[in-house]
């Protein structure tokens, strides 16, 4: 008797939308299917930025209705994954205290420096291995000290591990998020007591640590009645960090890889046994988040298509492909910003900001819609470039591809003009990477697949992939390189 195909639901929460994808899986089978897609809109109130976490959940819940009509009403588990370091405040009963706050909201700013007098950030990073970001979840919890909130929560949940207890009525706080928060050892998979204590953050707001692939409940009844799915359904924690996730779902066939996770944000660095947690690293703003497996994913954070996105949002939503045609006609590397500048963090007149940095720097102005499209392009190449290069010599370990997953796989003029600036084949796909592995780990959880290099075979075998070859040598990305190092 051949072994069963099971189906999984894949709960995934970007920045600016949400999805819940149907895999099925059993032995040489992998295909994914969208069951509902539905946007993600912040709202901006006279406190500031916040995710509207309500409309989520409810298109949570639509989306597992969607995916029982495509399953019979049967599920054999479910996954949530979702961006990092947000988090949900509860109070003594349970109940949300207040939409969460967004990561691109102000309140941290200027946060980092009053917890570097306290902790300076070497020794952070010595005990975190988290590269700087002014939204880390540490940052966030500093900033909220004096809140009301705060003063009245009893448990703080991360985003997927909020809806996952609004799903099953369990509380967990999955490790691969976990370890954004700039509150767990790298090195151990444990939290960071001493420096909690020395902050004075309260670790036991956070619920108990789970893994992917540990149980995470099952769907409560009035879910069930709800989505209209038939129980039971349980719930696996996956990579909930969908990083994480992504990075489980890289098609490599070995170990010489590196990857770059593209979306909202680029994720560029490598799969590592061992966190490098050394002041060279922390200087290079490299973190060490943690994956599957107790993996280290060794990355470095780079600003990624929102640069375009904000730009095209500006723009009146343009179709993306004349933009691209437009662009691949631009003079390569005629103009770059750094695609890591704090500065373009904020939403809002992104082409006007690209168009001051370049002002300020000496480079022609670009004017056009192509010509910022290029801009953004080749920056986040060169970005790509870098961040490949670096990681390579902080952690001693070399590449001799690189792996594009994500949205961004989509962007066959980025994924061409990394390939150019790495000077390294770029293998496009797949495009719903951390889907992907977020099916996986259920899989997994069940028997179906075995370890990583089992997963990543299945994923070779069966997803669509692209390979793009450098051009030329990487002479002219080397000098655009020392052009923005020195302005």
């Amino acid at each position: 008797m051949s072994a069963p195909v099971k189906s999984y639901a894949a709960v995934d929460l970007g920045a600016s939308s949400g999805r819940v994808m149907v895999g099925r899986v059993g032995p040489g089978t992998l295909e994914l299917t969208e069951a509902h897609r539905f946007p993600n809109r912040p709202v901006r109130v006279p406190e500031g930025l916040r995710w509207d976490i309500l409309a989520l959940y409810a298109g949570v819940l639509d989306g597992l209705r969607a995916a029982g009509a495509l399953t019979g009403g049967r599920l054999d588990s479910a996954g949530l994954d979702s961006w990092a370091v947000d988090y949900g405040l509860l109070d003594a009963d349970g109940a949300l205290l207040g939409a969460p706050v967004h990561y691109r909201d102000a309140r941290t700013e200027g946060v980092a420096e009053k917890v570097w007098a306290t902790v300076p950030a070497a020794e952070l990073y010595a005990a975190t291995g988290l590269q700087y970001a002014p939204f880390n979840t540490l940052y966030q919890l500093t900033a909220a000290r004096d809140s009301a909130q705060l003063r009245y929560a009893t448990r703080l949940l991360l985003i997927p591990d909020l809806l996952s207890y609004w799903l099953t009525g369990e509380q967990g706080t999955e490790l691969t998020n976990a370890s954004t928060t700039q509150l767990v050892d790298p090195a151990t998979g444990d939290w960071a007591h001493g420096v909690a204590e020395r902050l004075g953050i309260d670790l036991g707001l956070f619920a108990p640590l789970r893994r992917p692939g540990d149980p995470a409940g099952v769907l409560l009844p009035e879910v069930l009645d709800e989505t209209g799915l038939r129980g039971p359904v349980p719930v696996t924690a996956v990579g909930s960090h969908d990083t994480a996730s992504a990075v489980a779902a890289v098609p490599a066939t070995g170990e010489r890889f590196a990857y770059i996770c593209t979306g909202t944000w680029s994720l560029a660095g490598l799969e590592l046994e061992a966190p490098v947690l050394t002041e060279e690293s922390r200087a290079a703003n490299f973190t060490n988040e943690l994956g599957l497996d107790g993996t280290v994913r060794y990355l470095r954070n780079i600003m990624g298509l929102w640069l375009l996105q904000e730009s095209v949002r500006a723009w009146g939503n343009p179709e993306l492909g004349e933009l691209l045609r437009g662009a691949a006609e631009v003079p390569a590397l005629r103009s770059v910003v750094d695609a890591g500048d704090p500065a373009f963090l904020a939403p809002g007149r992104m082409p006007e900001r690209i168009a001051e940095a370049c002002r300020r720097s000496g480079q022609p102005v670009p004017e056009s819609r192509a010509e910022v499209t290029r801009c953004v392009l080749d920056s986040l190449a060169l970005a790509h470039r870098k961040a490949v290069l670096d990681a390579q010599r902080l952690a001693g370990h070399s590449v001799d591809t690189v792996h594009v997953v994500g949205g961004g796989t989509r962007n066959a003029l980025l994924c061409q003009l990394t390939a150019d600036a790495c000077g390294l084949p770029v293998v496009a796909g797949p495009a719903e990477a951390a889907a992907l592995g977020n099916v996986l780990v259920q899989a997994r959880a069940h028997g179906l697949v075995g370890d990583r290099a089992d997963m990543r075979r299945l994923l070779t075998a069966t997803q669509p992939l692209t390979r793009y070859e450098p051009r030329g040598d990487t002479a002219r990305w080397r000098a655009a390189e020392s052009r923005l190092a020195a302005r």
